[in-house]
């Protein structure tokens, strides 16, 4: 999480607090704090808080209390409301996710936990409206993946990195050029897709399948030419999915992997040692695409920007993944050498951002993997100019 502000926000709330508020009202006053809250959290003994930028701030009304664990309580059986799997889920496992809508305002996805025997709330503030891939700063090339009849595309990247946002642009990219079908399993549902010219139904996880295995498992009976999963999160998932893939289906999921290499290691080590050499095989023959992004903060203060790495297929990266146990180094040489065919590397998209002055120079070198190959373009870019000499102090660091 986040290190919290220091900062205060002021939230108006109306007439001056006096007992308990509404969550609806108390939800409504943080998202107008301000207009790029991405996160809502309620922890007892904190004031709420919100998170802009990837920094935690309080926020502040006239009579606003630190919040009691009876408090944390109340907001999440209002956020859970009658939803009965995520009570057992929540009495059991100590978690539980959930959806949950703001009349004409905001959806959210919600995690409600258990910490030192009360609850604590995390809501993820989920736009309104389905994003372009444009708008989310993707690369264009990414438009060709609508075009796809089969095969699996993989969006990786750290916590909050942006993928479920990325997946619904291209789910929405297929929706307006595709007359298909498309099924989605989710958890939880956040974007709520509309039919266009595809007909799409969305299941959530828990109150429409039971586990993502059975839900996919089931989709293949249902006639989908386009299969979302929000996650691929074990083997038997992943094997579906594989499958569903050799069936003719195109397969959009994701995964938390650092790098699109990465990606591909944890998609193979998802089974075990005697089925790995099969499943390189076999995720050789489906894969078409992994996404891998991150966010960084914009040099103008104004908000984050997405730096993405695409793997595409072609001979050179599928023969790596079938007969490498390691293919990391190999992927990403193919990377930086398949701009011609829509690949790009991580340090490429970081100096692109660079020189067209959306992010300081630092901040892509502390997230390159060859800092010192990025550090040398920076030096030999005497049209990037003076934004450049900041990268002194930082020269040949890595992550």
């Amino acid at each position: 999480m986040a290190t919290t502000g220091a900062a205060p926000i002021p939230v108006t709330l109306g007439a001056p607090i006096s007992g308990v508020v509404p969550t609806n009202a108390l939800l409504a006053a943080m998202l107008n704090a301000h207009a790029q809250v991405s996160d809502l959290i309620f922890s007892p003994g904190r004031l709420p808080q919100v998170e802009l930028h990837g920094q935690l701030v309080q926020v502040q009304a006239k009579g606003l209390m630190p919040l009691t664990a009876d408090d944390t309580r109340r907001i999440a059986a209002d956020l859970i409301d009658n939803n009965k799997q995520a009570v057992n889920l929540l009495r059991e496992q100590g978690f539980c996710d959930v959806s949950y809508g703001l009349a004409g305002t905001a959806r959210f996805r919600v995690n409600v936990f258990i910490q030192r025997g009360s609850c604590a709330v995390v809501m993820r503030v989920i736009p309104t409206e389905i994003p372009h891939l444009s708008d989310l700063g993707l690369p264009p090339q990414l438009e060709a993946i609508a075009e796809l009849r089969d095969g699996i595309v993989l969006v990786s990247g750290p916590r909050a990195s942006g993928k479920s946002s990325t997946l619904a642009a291209l789910v929405d990219a297929i929706n307006q050029r595709r007359s298909w079908h498309i099924i989605t399993v989710e958890d939880p549902i956040e974007f709520l897709h509309n039919h266009k010219r595809c007909t799409i139904h969305q299941r959530e996880l828990h109150s429409d399948t039971p586990s993502f295995a059975l839900g996919l498992n089931a989709a293949m009976r249902q006639s989908p030419q386009v299969i979302l999963v929000s996650e691929l999160r074990d083997r038997r998932t992943m094997e579906i999915a594989i499958e569903a893939a050799e069936t003719g289906h195109l397969v959009l999921s994701s995964l938390n992997a650092i790098d699109a290499a990465k990606t591909v290691e944890r998609a193979v080590g998802m089974f075990s040692a005697p089925e790995q050499g099969s499943a390189r095989a076999r995720l050789a023959k489906t894969l078409r695409y992994v996404i891998s992004q991150r966010l960084l903060p914009r040099r103008d203060g104004s908000g984050r920007i997405a730096a993405v790495e695409i793997l595409r297929l072609n001979p050179r990266v599928r023969t790596a993944i079938e007969r490498e146990a390691q293919p990391g180094p190999v992927l990403l040489q193919a990377m930086r050498d398949g701009a011609s065919e829509g690949m790009q590397s991580l340090d490429c998209a970081l100096e692109k951002l660079v020189r067209a002055g959306c992010i300081d120079p630092e901040i892509a070198l502390s997230q390159a993997p060859d800092s010192p190959v990025l550090s040398h373009a920076f030096a030999h870019a005497s049209e990037i100019g003076p934004a450049l000499d900041p990268i002194a102090s930082v020269r040949g660091t890595s992550v």
